[in-house]
């Protein structure tokens, strides 16, 4: 027996080994170790941060256990070298990915490779381990999943964002950001490229570090939002925000606080000069003006080599003190919640706040499940939840493993509906929004019933590159065969051995504020008219395959041949076997009933 671990508390596997009959435990992760991790498990210590977190856990699992033979892989899992030959080595997968995207590609390499899956996540005091085994039950993507969300332009240049202050004060001044709000002939809150207001943000000569903190302040939080208002079009539906100036937070009594006496302490710290040091309460607006000034004057008299060239990171202490203020300023003025310099710097720095002994438990039911599977007790596994607060006196919730979604799009091959604006959209938007992000393919194929619309990989033939690359932009409705209502689009990924139909419906308009991307996926065919599609799109494809290649079809059943053009039948390299034998001069086509 042999198995696969990725990037899962590896601590918790030292026991396998015997299980597996001395097979190595090959175990693959592409991260380093960073500071944010070691307080979540027992294998890193500081002297590793930067490090490869897959050596280093063999190397620290080989200390107690020197026997075990792990094999470490610092890579991608979803590189080509492993690819479903190497998935179908193994007996089980144990999964502790802390993505989306790479989950969605290990289940469906999985599920090719005809091999059981042990998921597993964490969150705080949260945790849950899933079973997934082909043909029996669920598969990962049966229930669908959140995906972060996403904004227009238009509502970015309005809203919070993350870091866009921190680099705009302290990074590169020369890019655009939401911090440039001037009015413009078309449009009152619009982002300005004038040099004057890239100029403005420097510091002026004879300018003390405070007198700077204070003039910025203003014009991010106070003077911008009065500009944003002036255009009354766009606050007619929606919350007007709230000016912030400095001489309205604080007056007279205010004067030590905002004069920032504290300073002088020898800590580049804002919060620890301040005063402020429980990181879990959430901060008044006079508190995040004060940290906002502190940390403005602190980066300029004591970090000034940084001042020019600074980026984000979750672990400079001042950055974090800097945006939670910045973010919780802005976000006052807008009516949105507050956050603590703890949720802040997770939010910011995108880290899923784990604990060690949630991690330890979940690593151990990881096992437990993986043992059963491994000596055939596929039926006694379970769906495992740790929760924070007892239920009936228990804190892990046992539940049966559900079958699989017939509607799920991935194990069931279930079709899906995607709505767009067919005299707008083009292939490289449905390729990034659609096919990549919500679908999760790496390298799609895609093909309007025989016709080869998009190819991607390193191995495609540069004729064909070109080709490809004059449709990208190109409107769906502008194609040869025009892609409109009631077209099929077939999506494959032969690297995950992934294919899905897409059934196309024209959509004139979105909402902006709810469909972002102006375009929605779904698997309700029913919104389609199926009896009319079906015979509209069937007659058309038809029509025009006539049309292109001068050849007259000829039914055989739900069958039919057709002669087709060279470019067409032999786009690009990556063809399956049985598929190239027939592919030189005809290409069987079954037409799809919507």
């Amino acid at each position: 027996m042999n198995m696969l671990v990725n990037i899962v508390s590896i601590y918790a596997l030292k026991d396998f080994w015997s299980c597996t009959c001395g097979s190595p435990l090959p175990q693959i992760d592409m991260d380093t170790i960073e500071v944010s991790n070691l307080n979540r498990q027992f294998l890193f210590r500081k002297s590793h941060v930067g490090q490869s977190k897959a050596r280093v856990a063999r190397e620290a699992v080989l200390k107690f256990r020197p026997g075990v033979e792990i094999v470490a892989h610092h890579a991608n899992v979803k590189n080509q070298e492993f690819d479903i030959d190497f998935f179908k080595q193994f007996s089980v997968v144990l999964n502790g990915l802390d993505n989306l995207d790479a989950r969605r590609h290990v289940n469906r390499m999985c599920l090719a490779a005809g091999v059981p899956l042990v998921e597993s996540g964490t969150t705080g005091y949260l945790g849950q381990v899933t079973v997934h085994i082909k043909g029996q039950t669920e598969c990962y993507e049966c229930q669908p999943k959140p995906v972060p969300k996403s904004y227009p332009v238009c509502t970015i240049t309005s809203t919070p964002s993350k870091d866009l202050a921190l680099a705009k004060l302290f990074g590169d001044k020369g890019q655009v950001s939401d911090l440039d709000v001037r009015p413009t002939s078309n449009e009152d809150n619009a982002v300005s490229n004038d040099p004057d207001e890239t100029q403005f943000f420097e510091v002026r000569s004879g300018e003390s570090s405070r007198a700077y903190a204070e003039r910025v302040f203003d014009r991010i939080f106070g003077q911008n939002i009065v500009t944003a208002l002036r255009n009354e079009d766009t606050w007619k539906a929606r919350r007007r925000p709230d000016p912030l100036f400095l001489n309205k937070i604080f007056f007279e009594d205010d004067a030590v606080t905002m004069n920032g006496v504290c300073s002088s302490i020898d800590n580049v710290s804002a919060t620890a000069n301040l005063g402020l040091k429980n990181p879990q309460e959430v901060w008044s607006v006079k508190e995040n003006s004060s940290v906002f000034l502190e940390s403005v004057e602190l980066f300029l008299e004591k970090r000034s080599k940084d001042v020019g060239k600074l980026v984000f990171d979750k672990d400079d202490q001042l950055a974090v003190e800097f945006v939670t203020a910045a973010a919780n300023l802005r976000a006052h003025s807008f009516g949105i919640p507050s956050q603590s310099l703890f949720e802040a710097k997770g939010m910011a720095g995108n880290i899923i706040h784990a604990i060690a002994t949630t991690n330890a438990i979940i690593a151990g039911l990881i096992v437990l499940e993986a043992l059963k599977l491994l000596s055939n007790r596929a039926k006694e596994c379970r769906m495992t939840f740790c929760v924070e607060h007892p239920s009936g006196k228990m804190l892990l919730m046992p539940v049966d493993m559900a079958e699989p979604n017939p509607r799920c799009y991935v194990c069931s091959e279930t079709p899906l509906v995607l709505e767009l604006n067919t005299a707008t959209a083009t292939m490289r938007e449905v390729v990034k929004k659609v096919v990549k992000r919500k679908l999760g393919v790496t390298d799609p194929v895609i093909m309007q019933s025989s016709t080869l619309l998009h190819e991607a990989g390193d191995d495609i033939e540069e004729d064909m590159v070109a080709y490809y690359t004059t449709l990208l932009d190109k409107k769906f409705q502008d194609y040869p065969t025009p892609i409109t209502t009631g077209v099929v689009l077939t999506i494959e990924d032969y690297h995950q051995d992934f294919r899905c139909s897409l059934h196309v419906k024209h959509r004139e308009t979105f909402d902006q504020e709810k469909e972002p991307e102006g375009m929605v996926l779904s698997g309700d065919l029913a919104s389609l008219n199926t009896t009319e599609t079906a015979a509209e799109s069937t007659s058309t494809l038809n029509a025009s395959l006539k049309a292109e290649n001068g050849h007259t079809e000829v039914e055989d059943d739900d069958v039919v041949m057709v002669e087709l053009a060279p470019k067409a039948a032999t786009a690009g390299t990556k063809r399956r076997i049985e598929e190239e034998e027939t592919q030189h001069t005809e290409k069987r086509l079954r037409v799809m009933e919507v």
